[in-house]
């Protein structure tokens, strides 16, 4: 029998949780499975995994999902509604950047960047070209991070990768039929408050609270996540429990280098704390790249 690939993230995302799936399905809630959970809300979507991972394998009735990165929630929703402008703009990258020798790529990959950086965004007015322009960041700067300075400029250097894929034109198209009854929103997780009831599935995967010694990583907006932002998604956390939702959420795990670090096993007390294994992805020293444990927080 012939296996149908499903959908995919669009984007390398730091944190993303393409390769956490498995563990993570384990602890979805049994509302979902037996069709009784009507509407699924992820207020940090990033790479999306764990959206489309539902979308393909449960019939929810309405999804919503959030993100502060304006470029991010662009790009999803000219996926969803100018997939085919979307397209050719990048086949036009592709066709124009590959050919070129390292140096004609640096110049190539670096006016692109300063164009990207130097535009006007819009909010709320949709653009194919910033999206594809995003994408193909994405897909050709070192290590596929999106990471922007204080100034909200993307800083990330070029990567150096032989014959990136800068346009997948097959997962695009599949995604886009994907997302056509999903509401994608630039916002805050506040922002999802009045649609979460009993029937709700909702998965936070915040920016996790860095580690020591592990480059942690926040800086996906010019405004970094610190510890009292996870305190007060802690305490959003404990509301939205009070409305009979299902809720899951994703952090780093502080006792994989201090085994007397309780922040979240204090913040979260009275919650179900699982563990799951990762890899651990972003450190500039291979060495320390490999298996390391992430919390998951669940309510039920």
């Amino acid at each position: 029998m012939e296996t149908i690939e499903k959908a995919r993230p669009f984007v390398k995302w730091a944190g993303g949780k393409a390769g956490l799936i498995p563990q993570i399905t384990k602890y979805y809630p049994d509302a979902l499975k037996s069709g009784q959970i009507e509407r699924y809300i992820e207020p940090f979507l990033g790479g999306g995994a764990i959206l489309l991972d539902v979308l393909q394998k449960y019939d929810v009735k309405e999804a919503y999902a959030y993100d502060t990165n304006q470029d991010l929630v662009n790009a999803y929703n000219v996926i969803k509604t100018d997939v085919d402008n979307l397209i050719k703009k990048l086949q036009k990258y592709e066709k124009e950047y590959l050919p070129l020798d390292e140096e004609e790529r640096k110049e190539y990959y670096y006016d692109l960047r300063d164009e990207y950086n130097s535009a006007e965004v819009k909010s709320g007015k949709l653009s194919y070209k910033r999206a594809a322009q995003f994408i193909f960041l994405n897909k050709t700067c070192f290590n596929g991070l999106y990471r922007v300075n204080a100034s909200g400029d993307f800083n990330v250097p070029m990567g150096n990768y032989k014959n990136p894929t800068i346009c997948d034109t097959e997962n695009l198209l599949k995604l886009s039929r994907l997302l056509q009854n999903v509401e994608i929103i630039c916002g805050d997780y506040h922002d999802t408050l009045e649609l979460v009831n009993p029937k709700t599935f909702v998965y936070f995967d915040p920016p996790y609270r860095p580690l020591p010694d592990t480059n942690g990583f926040t800086s996906y907006t010019k405004d970094d996540f610190n510890d009292e932002d996870q305190k007060r998604l802690g305490e959003f956390y404990k509301q939205l429990s009070q409305k009979d939702a299902k809720l899951m959420l994703s952090n780093s795990n502080p006792k994989n280098t201090n085994e007397s670090d309780t922040f979240f096993d204090d913040l979260y007390k009275g919650f179900y704390i699982n563990e799951v294994q990762a890899n651990r992805a972003i450190n500039s020293d291979g060495a320390k790249r490999g298996k390391i444990s992430e919390l998951l927080i669940i309510n039920y």
